[in-house]
C-alpha cells in the first residue's frame, strides 16, 4: 500500500518537469493518490506538457488564485468530479521584477501587493476552494523558503514568504477544529524555472552545499517531494502550523 492510497489531491504549481510541484505530483501518484493539477493563462501549455510526463496524465483546471470567481468555479468542479477530497499542495509564488534582485527600495506598494497576494494570501484562497470538500479533515501543504532572515536578491519575495508563514499558522488555528492540518515545507534552493527568474540565485547555490551539514544538491528535489508527500499523508495526524525544513540542515547553522 502506498502512503496516499485512496487520497484525492489538488496540486498547484506544476510548470515544467523541473518544478518542485512536478516531483511531488509524480511521487503522490506513485504512492496511490489521484490528483488534479491547476494552471493559469499563458503557462497552461507548459503545465499540459509537464502533465503528459506523469505516470497517469491528470486533469488540469484553470485556477487564478487572485480571482474570487475562480475559487468558486474550482470548488464546484472538484465537487462534481470527486465529491470530497483529502488535501492540496500550495506551490504558488510570483513577484514583479522590481521586487527582486536588489531593487528592494525601488518597489512600490502596487508591486509589493501583487507579490503578497499571489504568494501568501493565495494560501487562504486555496483553502477557500478545497476545505469545504474535506468533511473528514485533510492536509494542506505549502512550499516555502526560509523567511526568518534576509537573503541576497530575494527582497520582497522574502517578505511575501514571511506573510505565507504567518498565514499558514493562522489557517492552522482556524481550520484545526475541522480536522484540517496546514503545514509548510521550507525547501533549500532547487534549480527551477522560478529560481532562475531570481537575479543572483547563484549566491544561494554557491554556499548551500558547503554549509548544510547534510550537503545539498540544487538539482535534486526528491527529498522535498518525500517530505511533502509524508505531510499530505495520514502519518502526521497531530502536526499543524509547522514548518518542516528540507534544506540539508542549512537553517540550523551559523555563518
Amino acid at each position: 500500500m502506498g502512503l496516499l492510497d485512496g487520497k484525492r489531491l489538488l496540486i498547484t504549481g506544476v510548470l515544467t518537469e523541473a518544478s518542485l510541484a512536478f516531483g511531488i505530483a509524480k511521487l503522490a501518484q506513485d504512492e496511490g493518490a489521484e490528483i488534479i493539477l491547476t494552471s493559469v493563462g499563458r503557462v497552461m501549455r507548459h503545465t499540459q506538457r509537464a502533465a503528459s510526463k506523469l505516470p497517469d496524465e491528470p486533469e488540469i483546471v484553470e485556477f487564478d488564485v487572485s480571482d474570487v470567481e475562480h475559487v468558486e468555479t474550482v470548488r464546484a468542479h472538484l465537487e462534481d468530479r470527486w465529491g470530497t477530497m483529502d488535501g492540496a499542495l500550495h506551490a504558488i509564488g510570483f513577484a514583479p521584477d522590481v521586487c527582486l534582485g536588489g531593487t528592494f527600495l525601488d518597489a512600490q506598494w502596487e508591486d509589493v501587493s501583487v507579490a503578497v497576494n499571489i504568494s501568501a494570501y493565495s494560501l487562504k484562497a486555496l483553502c477557500d476552494a478545497v476545505v469545504p470538500l474535506m468533511p473528514d479533515g485533510g492536509s494542506i501543504v505549502g512550499l516555502d523558503f526560509d523567511a526568518t532572515v534576509s537573503w541576497p536578491a530575494y527582497d520582497w519575495m522574502g517578505v511575501a514568504k514571511a506573510a505565507l508563514e504567518s498565514t499558514s499558522r493562522y489557517l492552522a488555528r482556524y481550520l484545526g477544529p475541522q480536522g484540517v492540518r496546514v503545514n509548510l515545507v521550507s525547501a533549500g534552493p532547487i534549480k527551477t524555472v522560478a529560481a532562475r527568474s531570481i537575479p543572483g540565485f547563484h549566491q544561494f547555490e554557491d554556499v548551500w552545499d558547503g554549509r548544510a551539514p547534510l550537503g545539498w544538491n540544487v538539482k535534486d528535489s526528491s527529498a522535498v517531494a518525500k517530505a511533502t508527500v509524508a505531510m499530505l499523508s495520514d502519518w502526521f495526524p497531530m502536526t499543524t502550523g509547522e514548518i518542516i525544513h528540507v534544506d540539508g540542515g542549512y537553517h540550523a547553522t551559523g555563518a
